[in-house]
């Protein structure tokens, strides 16, 4: 089956357009995407490996595309739900930044919203989607930092890590 999104102008507003996903967008289309960062009480982020097919099994965090008619939050509670099981509490979940950039794998632009949880997830409760995650794993700021210098943490797709980690974990100590 088709999977269509919305389409968003440079203001992001609905244009009462649809796009099919896995063609190149139009020039000055863009369309709605999420990053989901998960942290514990223990102020560790809950990652995970994408499958060699896709994001050449590099770790990231969770994170998708809005399917037609599904708003930002929607789209960061199912993607979390269909790549690692989890079920999260919309509650805890704050709207921590929002941006637009250039596609790096294909033509076309993106809203890009980015959520932050704080939820403690026993590891073990996790259910990877086959095809799309392989494995999960709770990591610290200092991990991810060493996991990007090694080229295992797909660091382009979150430009503004450095701003999540001051507010997520500096902040707090």
């Amino acid at each position: 089956m088709t999977e269509l999104w919305d389409i968003y102008d440079i203001n992001r507003n609905k244009t009462g357009r649809f796009h099919e996903r896995g063609t190149p967008l139009n020039d000055g289309d863009y369309h709605l995407v999420v990053n989901v960062w998960i942290v514990n009480s223990k102020d560790e982020f809950l990652i995970s490996k994408r499958d060699s097919k896709v994001a050449n099994g590099m770790w990231q965090a969770t994170g998708g595309a809005a399917v037609a008619g599904d708003d930002s939050l929607t789209t960061a509670l199912k993607e979390v739900q269909e790549e690692l099981g989890i079920t999260l509490d919309a509650n805890n979940g704050q709207l921590f930044k929002q941006y637009r950039f250039s596609h790096i794998s294909f033509a076309g632009n993106a809203h890009c919203d980015m959520w932050l949880f704080r939820q403690d997830i026993d590891i073990t409760s996790v259910a990877l989607q086959p095809g799309e995650t392989c494995d999960a794993m709770w990591v610290t700021k200092d991990n991810i930092k060493k996991m990007i210098e090694d080229k295992t943490f797909m660091s382009e797709w979150y430009p503004y890590l450095d701003e999540l980690f001051t507010y997520c974990i500096d902040q707090t100590s």
